[in-house]
């Protein structure tokens, strides 16, 4: 298809939007599933986001398999919407003292180290 079809231009965002709607509905699925009192559900999907986003920026990076569309939708659409920094920040001022260090501290070193253990995985499947 030419570029300049009309088509050929919409399509990044047709992408992104049901990557993003799937991602979205899963945060929500995911926050629903896990007990209140702490931001266990924001925290669960940061951290589990990490790791895929940092599993599929190195799987890209080192092996070129993902296609410019599939990097879009997964990781501009998908995980971009399943994590949520914006909640984050709104559920932490949310807290008190004590434990908004705590979720900030959570939230940062669980992020860190998902990617950490993401580039590990794909270095240790890379033949």
């Amino acid at each position: 298809m030419n570029e300049d079809h009309p088509i050929a231009r919409v399509e990044p965002l047709l992408l992104i939007a049901i990557g993003g709607f799937v991602g979205a509905t899963l945060r929500y699925a995911v926050s629903a599933a896990l007990p209140g009192g702490f931001p266990w559900g924001t925290l669960a999907v940061n951290a589990l986001g990490s790791f895929a986003l940092g599993l599929l920026l190195y799987e890209a990076r080192l092996t070129d398999l993902l296609s410019a569309e599939t990097r879009l939708t997964l990781g501009t659409g998908l995980l971009s919407s399943f994590t949520t920094y914006s909640t984050f920040a709104v559920e932490t001022t949310a807290l008190d003292p004590a434990m908004a260090l705590v979720n900030v501290g959570a939230n940062y070193a669980l992020g860190f180290l998902a990617v950490i253990a993401a580039r590990a995985v794909t270095r240790g499947s890379l033949p």
